[in-house]
Formats: C-alpha cells, sequence, structure tokens
C-alpha cells in the first residue's frame, strides 16, 4: 500500500488498476485537467524544474527530487496506509469502526465538503499563474512551481474521492472544479480568499503563510473524519502542505531581513527609495492576508459544523489528544460576538462553537510567524515590531463582519474607517511599489534586491543550483 504505481497512466496507491471502471472514469478525466493546467496554470514557459514528486506513503523516503517538465508531473492519488483498527474518536458514533464506505445518511454532506476543498486547490494555482514571471531567484521560482504542482495533486486527491464513492453526481462536480476559476465574474471559486488576486511576491509568501495555513487546520478537521478514505487522503496532503507553509514562513522571514537589513545600514525607516520594502507594508499586507483568512473558517458559531461533528463527518484540531468526552454535548466555550453594538463574547455550546475552537488553534500557530518575524528585527537592533490585527478588523465574514474596527479593536464608524482604512490596508500606492520591486532575477546565484537569500537550499543543493532550466 505504501509505494505509488508508477507504471500506470495516473500513478496510485490505491490499487486503480483493480477497478477498471473507476480508472476508466478518471483517465478520461485526466486530459481535462491537463488542459485546465496549460491554459490556467503558470505561464513562465520552462523546459524543467527541480520539483519534489511523492513515490510512497511511509514516514521515510516518501519523495524522491530530480529535474521535471512540469507538464509531465507525474500527479497521482495517495492515500496514507490504512488502520484496519481505527475507529471513530468523536461524535455519536464514537467507537464504532471507521467508514470505509460513505454512509447514505451522510451522503450530500461529505460530498460538499469535498467539493469545497478540491475547489480551493485549484484556484491558488490560478490565483499565482503570472508570478513566475517575476520572481526574485530561481529558488524561489522552484517553490512556487512545487507549491503549484502540489495543489494540482491536492485537486487529483479529491477528484479521486468524489469519483470513487460518488458515483454521477460525483463525477459531475469533479468536472465543476476544473471549469470554475478564481476571480471569475461568471463562475467564481466558493470561497472569497481564493478570487482575491496574488499578484506579487510579497502577497504569495503571505498567502502561503496564512491561507495555506488555514489549509492547514481545514485538513485537520477532515483528517479526523469517520470517512477513512477521506482521513487518509488528508493524511498524507498534511505531509505535502507543511512545504507551502515553510515557503511563506521563510519568505515573510527573508522580506523582513533584509528591510531591517537596509533600516540598519542606512540608520533610516525609509527604506522604499533604496529598494526594500518598508515596515508599514509589510504590516498592511499581513493584515489583509491574516484577516482575510480568518473569513475562512466561517461564522463565530454554527450548527452545520456542530452537526458533522456530531455525526463524524469533521473533527477537531488533534481530537485524540483532546481531554474531554469527545461528545461535547454538555460542554461551553465562549466566542467572539457583537453585543449590544460593541465587541464583546458570549457563552454557547462547545458544538456549535466549533468554528471559533479551531479559528483560535490558527490564531495561535500564526502568531508564533509574528513573534519568528519580531525576533529577527531584534537581532537587528531596531525596536519595530510587527503583530496580528485584532479579530474584528477587516472582516467580511462572522460577527464582525456588520461592523468596522481597527487593528487593536476599537469600533469605528463609516467614516473613522473610510479616513483611516489606507494605514492599515494596501493602498493602491502601496501596492504599485510592491509590483515596482518586482523584477524577475532568473540567473543562477542571483536575487533581488527585496528580499534576503534563503539560508539552506532545497534537499541539500546549494542556493546557486540550478533549479529551474527555463525555455
Amino acid at each position: 500500500m505504501t509505494t505509488a504505481d508508477y507504471a500506470e497512466k495516473i500513478p496510485n496507491n490505491v490499487g486503480l488498476r483493480e477497478d477498471r471502471r473507476l480508472q476508466r472514469a478518471l483517465e478520461s478525466w485526466q486530459p481535462d485537467f491537463l488542459s485546465w493546467w496549460e491554459s490556467m496554470g503558470p505561464t513562465l514557459p520552462t523546459k524543467d524544474v527541480y520539483l519534489r514528486t511523492a513515490v510512497n506513503v511511509g514516514r521515510e523516503g516518501w519523495a524522491q527530487f530530480g529535474h521535471v517538465p512540469m507538464r509531465d508531473y507525474r500527479w497521482g492519488i495517495f492515500l496514507a496506509e490504512r488502520d484496519g483498527m481505527r475507529r471513530i474518536a468523536f461524535g455519536s458514533h464514537k467507537g464504532e469502526p471507521a467508514w470505509q464506505k460513505v454512509p447514505g445518511e451522510y451522503r450530500a454532506e461529505l460530498q460538499r465538503l469535498i467539493v469545497i476543498q478540491g475547489d480551493t486547490e485549484p484556484a491558488s494555482v490560478e490565483q499565482q499563474r503570472n508570478l513566475g514571471a517575476t520572481a526574485p531567484s530561481l529558488y524561489d521560482l522552484r517553490n512556487l512551481f512545487q507549491v503549484n504542482v502540489e495543489e494540482g495533486r491536492h485537486l487529483w486527491a479529491m477528484v479521486y474521492l468524489l469519483h470513487a464513492y460518488f458515483g454521477r453526481e460525483g463525477r459531475e462536480e469533479a468536472e465543476e472544479l476544473l471549469h470554475r476559476n478564481s476571480g471569475s465574474v461568471d463562475s467564481p471559486r466558493i470561497l472569497g480568499a481564493f478570487n482575491e488576486e496574488t499578484p506579487d511576491w510579497l502577497s504569495f509568501f503571505m498567502f502561503t503563510y496564512f491561507t495555506d495555513r488555514d489549509g492547514k487546520y481545514q485538513l485537520g478537521t477532515l483528517k479526523e473524519s469517520a470517512f477513512d478514505p477521506l482521513s487518509r487522503t488528508c493524511e498524507f496532503m498534511l505531509k505535502e502542505e507543511a512545504h507551502h507553509m515553510f515557503v511563506g514562513t521563510t519568505g515573510i522571514d527573508r522580506v523582513v531581513e533584509r528591510t531591517a537589513q537596509v533600516m540598519v545600514a542606512e540608520d533610516t525607516d525609509e527604506v522604499a527609495a533604496r529598494g526594500a520594502i518598508p515596515l508599514p507594508i509589510i504590516q498592511k499586507y499581513l493584515n489583509f492576508h491574516y484577516s482575510v483568512s480568518l473569513d475562512l473558517f466561517g461564522g463565530e458559531t454554527s450548527t452545520n459544523v456542530a452537526n458533522y461533528y456530531t455525526a463524524g463527518l469533521k473533527g477537531r484540531w488533534l481530537e485524540e489528544r483532546r481531554k474531554d468526552d469527545h461528545l461535547l454535548t454538555s460542554d461551553a466555550i465562549d466566542v467572539d460576538a457583537l453585543i449590544d453594538g460593541s465587541i464583546g463574547s458570549l457563552e454557547v455550546s462547545a458544538l456549535t462553537g466549533l468554528n471559533t475552537d479551531l479559528r483560535r488553534e490558527y490564531i495561535a500557530d500564526c502568531a508564533g510567524g509574528v513573534k519568528r518575524w519580531n525576533r529577527i528585527l531584534d537581532a537587528a537592533g531596531l525596536s519595530q515590531r510587527l503583530y496580528l490585527p485584532h479579530v474584528a478588523f477587516n472582516r467580511k465574514v462572522g460577527a464582525f463582519s456588520s461592523i468596522e474596527a481597527s487593528p487593536t479593536g476599537e469600533k469605528l464608524s463609516a467614516a473613522e474607517w473610510e479616513a483611516s482604512k489606507g494605514q492599515w490596508l494596501p493602498t493602491d500606492t502601496d501596492k504599485t511599489f510592491v509590483r515596482s520591486l518586482m523584477q524577475p532575477v532568473h540567473e543562477r546565484g542571483k536575487i533581488a534586491a527585496w528580499v534576503a537569500p534563503p539560508r539552506n537550499g532545497i534537499n541539500g543543493q546549494p542556493f546557486d543550483y540550478d533549479y529551474v532550466h527555463l525555455a
């Protein structure tokens, strides 16, 4: 079960050749996927890219590295190994054997969860398709393409489940995943954050830090699912997702480091004229991507999510490490709320507050990155600090969507917001400046002036390795 079969047209470790009907269905979807990749994937022409390719699902040696033409990348279907003794860890079915087939009473809900997750994967590829033309180094270009091909593989992961377990409706949904497009007026992606632009590399680093981190937590809840194939699929996806967050974390590291270097060398905060990104602009981009990503968790309370939990469809982050009864029928949680027009909190059932529980895990994780970036500033002898804005800031979903709030959590009138939002969110001038820095550096061992080089290369290779051969 651990080793992928690369002799097949579709590499897989799910025994696809033993189900000829499913194999034919997926092979008929494959040309549509490749057509989508050609039309909506990376636009920069390349000969090949130094990519990692999954070869098994074991703890060690799960991937191999090599130069691969991207269109020939072997997208495949990988599930973590099955635990034949696995039992459901939460909800009303707690203690029962994990499901190997979709229970009829939960079919529509499971299909919807898979479709929403699947829709995010190609969306990010579409958002990032033009970034290669302005890559700050070949190292960064390679990382972009690695993220892209793995998002493509994560699409395959969800499409496999739709084809294998949801019949004709699943096949139709798989087709629709290729027909919606990020930012499309007529057929946009399902979630708002995946219709936003990713026009520059600062946005890309913020996206891979904040929005891909949301993906980590959403996959983490699905990994707990009583539906075992979904659980095993998400477990393997999380292994690949870690690299995407690494790209964001270290990318912002390097932007902050370079800005700090220029601030110290020139003894000034005014680094824009010297080709670096000022800290206030970095903070604005952070504010935007963090607040947009918070919206991806939905409202503070949700009866749908409560029902998903009780049914066993989605668990909590690290469910089996929680020290409670895993039923939550008598537990409570404080959630963020608007009370008599003021920002506050109220106590609700723990079941209906599961979105808040997950969002708080995410927020604590995001805070770790901010501490990391502030250590860079501290090490440079600078007093300035980055921060996460208040959860009420710039929200379009949930309890605070009807109000405006400052990054410190002060409720604002519409006029106050309009007068001040340019201090907190990227303005057109800020975006134009950042884009002006996005001049491509496609020469080995060279890097753009607005970002510091990485401390280490990929897979033990040096920074000046030939990570990408351009066409």
